[in-house]
């Protein structure tokens, strides 16, 4: 298993002087863990109890989205929720009015009968997938420039009311990853800082808003997006920099969200020479038992698997595949209409031996759990999944430099 170094002084001393971490959650749940690199994250089934039927447990690890549907009467927003899938995943041209979003959301939570997780991406700046609805805001980057971080927080906080509001109950924020380079690059502005310090404590401010609204953060994209100018929209690249340099550097605010029971974390699409350079992140199985042995101890979701540096390599039911082998909980796929091929793939991974069944319970169980509903229902597995809690600290943080006209 690898290991992580411990955080730099300048850091430790920021969080524990701004009281920004209260310390690690509990466990997420007991029993034998059965993924590579997995945290012994689930219960032994109890021996009466019968799991949902495999093909249910494989749809509730895919989270999809639903390209062009604004209504609920729509046959694929349909297809998708009657197909068992853990989450949906809200794109701008879902967006037209905070009316709609919240009609149609209901309208498939209804249809689902279920807990349904209804996600999004508002980091807010240029990725806002819900403008619409909850305005134009500042650029993580500008956010850490010019504001504080009790500011920050109260800003995501009015993001996530609104989000709430629309049934929207997930984000796909905020990134800790180090970036300050031209703000229009791959994270450019979109990273609060390249100073682990100053993206850990906005970071967490930020995620800490939306908690207090009611939505769950996911901290993206492990481990650490900002040393690569490659767009993993479009092709595949490799980060070459050694485990000690990752540990002293972009994997730090990670560890820091880990210790503050972070939820979620997302995997990136880019390879790791430090890992495994033939594979991405979000397919690799040392990435994911590094994830775990830095204690975290909840739903590990991959970027999207449409993206060009997985997609041109694997189909969407190989790579749903790979994933949840590997050790992810959830597959993010942005194209509902992948959505039946990636279930029956996973189905027949496990039927032949590939996919050991137990790994694929397992991510069910996490998922559904993050969703709000019942872990043993699904998988006969309790779960409980760490919980972000980052005291408020009305008087910690300070704009971090002098903004630019590119923050």
């Amino acid at each position: 298993m690898l290991s992580t170094s411990p955080r730099t002084p300048r850091l430790a001393a920021l969080l524990l002087a701004g009281g920004l971490l209260s310390g690690c959650a509990g466990p997420l749940s007991a029993g034998p863990a059965s993924s590579p690199g997995a945290s012994g994250a689930a219960a032994s089934p109890a021996p009466s109890c019968d799991p949902a039927p495999l093909a249910a447990r494989a749809a509730a690890v895919l989270v999809v989205g639903i390209p062009g549907v604004t209504t609920a009467d729509d046959p694929l927003g349909q297809a998708v929720v009657d197909l068992g899938v853990g989450g949906l995943f809200l794109s701008e041209p879902n967006v037209e009015s905070a009316e709609q979003v919240k009609a149609l959301v209901d309208g498939l939570r209804a249809r689902a009968g279920r807990p349904l997780l209804v996600s999004t991406d508002e980091e807010s700046g240029r990725v806002a997938v819900t403008r619409e609805i909850v305005g134009a805001g500042p650029s993580p980057r500008r956010m850490a420039r010019q504001m504080t971080s009790a500011q920050v927080r109260e800003l995501a906080a009015g993001i996530g009311r609104q989000l709430i509001e629309v049934g929207v109950d997930l984000d796909l924020a905020p990134l800790l990853d180090l970036d300050d380079g031209p703000y229009s690059g791959i994270i450019g502005d979109r990273s609060f800082s390249a100073d682990p310090a100053v993206a850990t404590e906005y970071g967490l401010a930020f995620s800490a808003g939306l908690v207090d609204a009611g939505v769950t953060p996911t901290v993206k994209h492990f481990p650490g997006q900002g040393r690569s100018t490659t767009d993993t929209h479009a092709e595949a690249a490799v980060v070459d920099a050694p485990l000690e340099d990752l540990r002293g550097t972009d994997l730090l605010p990670f560890q820091a969200a880990i210790d503050a029971g972070a939820p979620v974390v997302m995997l990136n699409h880019l390879g790791y020479a430090a890992l495994d350079p033939d594979l991405p992140a979000s397919l690799s199985p040392k990435a994911y038992a590094l994830l775990r042995d830095m204690g975290f101890e909840g739903v590990a979701m991959t970027d999207s698997l449409g993206m060009g540096a997985v997609n041109l390599r694997w189909d969407f039911p190989e790579a749903a595949v790979r994933a949840i082998e590997a050790g992810a909980d959830s597959a993010l796929a942005t194209d509902g209409n992948q959505a039946v091929r990636m279930r029956d793939a996973l189905v027949a991974a496990v039927e032949s031996g590939r996919l050991p069944e137990e790994r694929l319970s397992e991510a069910a169980a996490r998922v559904t759990a993050l969703a709000g509903g019942d872990a043993r229902a699904m998988s006969c597995l309790d779960v409980a999944l760490p919980a972000l809690s980052v005291p408020a600290t009305p008087s910690a943080g300070t704009p971090s430099a002098a903004p630019t006209p590119s923050g």
